[in-house]
């Protein structure tokens, strides 16, 4: 069976989505070294809410918010864009990109559970064995990671807690996937990107003002302004846009496939931009939550046999 044009828009939406916010997961631990984590999350949802000015009027054919989109509202920017970038950069700076790559492969399997909870979608047997799978695979990189060097025991406790803050970071993207299935039937795309975004700058300003007035900005190169200017559109614009686009058309569950392309991003992102490496264990890790991933979404992608035609 063919997919329908507008089938394959929403696909290639979420597939750009989530290899975006993969790229820059992995480009926020350059970002982190020079930018307090309060200072950097408020300059991206500030710059995001200039980008996104002329989306957040209302538009005449939107119906009055109810009391509970009000709240899925602030849930989805409190949890999606406040403590996800909290956990994210703050994760990434104790740990590496390929790590939380193989971390962030728990997703679609935590979506799924997410999914059947708050949405009543089904879970296969496959999704409760992906779920093992991703669980092995973060206890096996967990354990491959211990340092060499003097001050071993100090290393590894950091990249254990930037690992936890890492999968605090893939239950904010789940419950994100989940609350945003939910708002697409009320709010556009547009809509959505621009008011969660100035919830995020609305929370993140009392920690982030304080920070940016004891900040010394001369020290900031060039090359950080921009790649901070890049975080900022594709983290508080492109990225949730596209997704919202993608989710309005596809159940939550299905789109939970879509966040394979997160993890394998943000590896080949650490690998060809910040010199990072893909050792023998890790492989072994991603491959066993990347397992878990087919065995989770294969049941998406299943084609209808075709009727015979006399």
């Amino acid at each position: 069976m063919s997919l329908l044009p507008n089938q394959l828009k929403a696909y290639a939406c979420l597939a750009l989505s989530m290899s975006l916010v993969g790229a820059y997961v992995a480009l926020t631990k350059p970002l982190a070294l020079v930018l307090p984590v309060f200072l950097l999350g408020w300059l991206r949802f500030g710059i995001g809410a200039v980008a996104m000015l002329r989306w957040i009027r209302k538009p005449a054919t939107e119906p009055a918010l109810s009391a509970q989109t009000r709240w899925l509202i602030f849930l989805e920017s409190f949890l999606g864009n406040f403590l996800f970038t909290l956990c994210m950069v703050v994760g990434v700076s104790m740990t590496s990109a390929v790590s939380a790559g193989v971390i962030m492969s728990c997703i679609p399997a935590t979506v799924a559970v997410l999914s059947r909870v708050f949405l009543k979608e089904a879970i296969s047997p496959r999704v409760w064995a992906a779920i093992a799978c991703g669980v092995l695979g973060i206890t096996l990189l967990s354990f491959t990671q211990a340092p060499q060097e003097p001050g071993a025991d100090a290393g590894l406790q950091r990249q254990w807690l930037g690992n936890l803050l890492i999968f605090g970071a893939v239950l904010c993207e789940g419950s994100y996937a989940v609350i945003g299935k939910k708002l697409t039937a009320v709010l556009s795309p547009k809509r959505i990107s621009a008011v969660i975004n100035l919830w995020g700058f609305a929370l993140m300003t009392p920690m982030g003002l304080y920070t940016a007035l004891h900040f010394d900005f001369t020290g900031v190169g060039l090359d950080m302004w921009v790649l901070l200017l890049f975080y900022a559109l594709a983290a508080s614009v492109w990225t949730v846009w596209l997704w919202m686009v993608g989710l309005k058309s596809v159940p939550a569950s299905q789109a939970g496939v879509f966040t394979v392309m997160l993890p394998i991003s943000a590896a080949m992102v650490g690998v060809v931009f910040l010199d990072e490496t893909l050792g023998g264990m890790q492989l072994l890790a991603f491959a066993i939550a990347l397992f878990g991933l087919l065995l989770a979404t294969l049941p998406a992608f299943s084609i209808p046999a075709r009727r015979r035609v006399r």
